[in-house]
């Protein structure tokens, strides 16, 4: 008890020492306070000295004993003690996490304080009368500081860490930097007083104590050796000494590659083979030096320095395995070399300066390729061939010939042959021993100038060993061809014509190549050359001018001039032809621009005018329009009255409740083929046309003119009528009793049966449909009457 009052006593100076000043403000403040009241009330007035007294300005941290802790003690100067002061605290925990008692001041912390939670509270206190709660003092403001122990170890940023250093360091380069934090106040002791150290990791790492930076220990530390390495970092407060709290984390740190080896072939000579009938640009085989780096560092660049097969062979490098690929660069001949030797260097491609003592950075081997033999079809000593051959030659002609050899070390016999897909007229052969080409037909150069053919050379004893070569045959031009005019030429030459007029310019083709074509030569035939009407002359540019020899032509006494024309070309020997120049004559303005070149259109220009052809021609339209409403008129008349046979007699309806219309009565039904069997075999009689002869009735029927008995002549008529077929039976009854031949259903009439007593049973008209429900009816109907009565 008395160690406690003790430190009780010393905290107490510390806190009358360190607040005097404060207390001195207060007092300043409640001297203002005074002056302010009384320049309210107008009148001054008086107040005691007031003094504060505190005990206790700090708390500790995690305070866990079983009483609250005492903080401090209030106490104003005009407290006698009787208890009629009551003391209040109000702030920031008031109430809850500090108390006062009302009548003696004393604070207590009812609950424990953390500092790294709060570090400080401000309160505020005043004395009051218990009775009234009138303010005896004013308010005044103090602070509460939470005093800070050593209860939270350092905590790194980081749990694990990565970090990279390159390979080879020297000693001392710095890897990363690690950080710890302490919570704990780092104004108040060592408690917040970190000191770094290294607990694994030795020796190849170190650590700063003071800043944490972690440095490379030993030098020439090899990735190819071991890659990554595991620190762990120790923390530690209170400086580092015993008793302080501390705390860890891991470092992982990677060694980075650099190009500190060379590469290495793992074997001194490479042995491969390749056959000759390899093609170039494939693959012989591979190499590889091995480079323990990796990446960039890692790339080997491969290159053929030396050897006999620098110019065969290439070596490319496969970045993707890191291998270097050894290809054909031309085509092999195992007859010639059977094998070759390359000087192979692998070399790194990108060389850091830093460690080029470590060189040189690249290795060479031996590559030593075997050339293997192979059956290689013929050879043909050309690759093409071109011959020549004149047009219009003989069959048998010899045109070239072509050879072929094996060059495999038999030496087989070759055999040739043409490709018949390349010759399908066959205008050539071959002779298979020699390889003589020759022709087969007669060969035109105007129709084809060149013959592109391909030949085959084979081995006689291997047949699928073949050698195809193109074979260019070129058709060389004789002057077979004389030349005509370039195109059908047609003139005109103007009545008014002046003499020696041009009015046409003709030139000439010819089939024949160029050196048996032009240079054309125009010229009259001997005969005609002093031709009164025109007259010719060469231009020497392969075109000739015709011109107008004499004035005065008439389309009247002559229309038309055919002017021959002789054409030679210049080959040798030069040919010749006679073309005809068709020379029209025609009307001219004064300006020489063609008016007309039809004679007969001329003659009617002079007979008539152009208004009398108008009113022909508007003649001719009134015609035409008169004969189309005449053929409308005639097909609008009514059309008659014809049986067809496709009509269902059976549902027309005709009344005959008349006498007839004589003939003028054309609107009856006829069912003539219903009356007379003998309709069906195609005689049906027409009622609506006029016969085409008179029935002539016999003379001994006839009745005598005078004859004034009507029964006679009734009789005669009908007698007449019915033996004339060609008479329609306007007035006649006509019978419906006979259904046609063949019916299945049979006769339908009731015609007959009127005044005949039948059995016969009718229900089975019942089921034809609804088109005979009215005639199953009048049927069934007698039945039900015979069981009524």
């Amino acid at each position: 008890m008395k160690g406690e009052r003790c430190v009780q006593a010393a905290l107490l100076c510390l806190g009358v020492l360190c607040c005097s000043r404060g207390l001195a403000a207060e007092r300043a403040r409640a001297s203002l306070h005074g002056h302010r009241d009384r320049g309210k009330e107008g009148q001054v007035l008086h107040r005691s000295k007031r003094g504060w007294v505190w005990n206790q300005f700090f708390v500790i941290e995690e305070y866990t004993g079983p009483d609250p802790v005492l903080v401090g003690r209030l106490h104003s100067d005009i407290d006698s003690g009787d208890g009629n002061i009551k003391y209040i605290l109000s702030g920031e925990g008031a109430g809850i996490i500090f108390v006062i008692d009302d009548k003696s001041g004393n604070i207590h912390a009812t609950k424990t304080l953390d500092r790294e939670e709060r570090a400080q509270y401000t309160l505020t206190a005043q004395a009051v009368d218990r009775n009234t709660n009138r303010p005896l003092e004013p308010p005044s403001e103090f602070i509460v500081k939470v005093q800070d122990i050593n209860d939270n170890p350092p905590e790194f940023l980081h749990e694990n860490y990565h970090a990279n250093v390159p390979e080879r360091s020297n000693v001392g380069t710095s890897v990363i930097q690690v950080t710890a934090s302490d919570a704990d106040d780092p104004t108040y002791g060592n408690s917040a007083k970190l000191v770094y150290s290294i607990l694994e990791g030795q020796p190849y790492f170190s650590v700063e104590a003071q800043t944490g930076i972690i440095r490379t220990a030993l030098p020439n530390m090899d990735r190819e050796a071991k890659e990554e390495y595991h620190v762990v970092i120790q923390a530690k407060d209170m400086g580092g000494h015993m008793g302080g709290l501390s705390g860890t984390t891991k470092v992982t740190i990677t060694l980075t590659d650099v190009n500190d080896n060379p590469p290495k072939f793992p074997q001194s000579v490479y042995q491969m083979s390749v056959s000759e009938a390899a093609v170039p640009g494939e693959e012989v085989g591979r190499v590889k030096a091995k480079d323990p780096d990796i990446g960039e560092n890692g790339l080997v660049a491969y290159s053929i320095i030396d050897g006999d097969g620098m110019d065969t062979f290439e070596i490319t490098t496969d970045y993707e395995t890191q291998e270097g690929v050894v290809k054909l660069k031309k085509t092999l001949d195992y007859e010639t070399k059977k094998s070759y030797s390359l000087k192979v260097e692998a070399a790194n491609v990108h060389i850091d300066p830093k460690f080029i003592s470590n060189g040189p950075f690249k290795d060479t081997v031996t590559v030593k390729i075997a050339v293997e033999d192979a059956d290689e079809p013929p050879v043909f000593l050309k690759p093409s061939y071109i011959f020549e051959v004149q047009e219009n030659a003989a069959s048998g002609t010899v045109v070239g010939k072509v050879h072929a050899k094996d060059p495999d070390a038999a030496n087989s016999a070759i055999r040739y042959s043409i490709d018949r897909h390349t010759d399908l007229e066959r205008y050539f052969v071959i002779n298979a021993e020699d390889g003589n080409i020759k022709t087969i037909k007669t060969l035109d150069r105007e129709e084809m100038a060149w013959h592109n053919i391909s030949v085959f050379a084979v081995e006689v004893h291997k047949q699928h060993q073949e050698a195809k070569v193109p074979v260019a045959i070129k058709v060389v031009d004789v002057n077979d061809n004389a030349p005509k005019f370039a195109a059908a030429y047609e003139a005109f030459v103007c009545e008014n014509a002046r003499s020696n007029q041009q009015f046409i310019t003709i030139s000439a083709d010819d089939k024949d190549d160029s050196a048996n074509g032009p240079r054309f030569i125009f010229s009259l035939p001997p005969e005609i050359i002093h031709n009164p009407n025109f007259t010719l002359r060469d231009n020497r540019d392969n075109t000739a001018s015709v011109l107008v020899r004499r004035e005065g032509f008439s389309r009247q006494k002559q229309d038309l001039y055919l002017l021959p024309i002789v054409i030679s070309d210049g080959g040798v020997p030069p040919l010749s032809s006679t073309n005809t120049l068709s020379i029209r004559v025609c009307g001219c303005d004064g300006s020489g621009s063609l008016l007309s070149c039809n004679a007969e259109a001329y003659v009617l220009n002079a007979g008539l005018s152009t208004g009398a052809l108008i009113a022909i021609l508007a003649c001719i339209v009134i015609l035409l329009v008169i004969v189309v409403l005449f053929v409308t008129l005639k097909r609008q008349k009514k059309e008659p009255l014809i049986v067809f046979e496709e009509e269902d007699v059976r549902e027309n309806i005709i009344t005959y409740d008349d006498e007839g219309g004589g003939e003028e009565d054309t609107e009856a039904f006829d069912i003539a083929t219903l009356q007379n069997p003998d309709g069906i075999n195609g005689f049906i009689p027409r009622k609506d046309i006029k016969p085409e002869y008179q029935y002539l009735p016999r003379p001994g029927l006839r009745p005598a003119p005078n004859s004034v008995d009507v029964d006679d002549f009734i009789n005669t008529r009908i007698q007449e009528a019915d033996n004339d077929p060609t008479a329609p039976p306007y007035d006649s009854i006509q019978i419906y009793g006979y259904e046609g031949r063949g019916s299945v259903a049979g006769s339908l009439s009731s015609l007959e049966s009127a005044t005949t007593d039948s059995d016969l049973d009718y229900d089975y008209l019942q089921n034809w449909g609804p088109r005979f429900k009215k005639l199953a009816d009048l049927y069934g109907s007698k039945d039900t009457f015979d069981d009524d009565s």
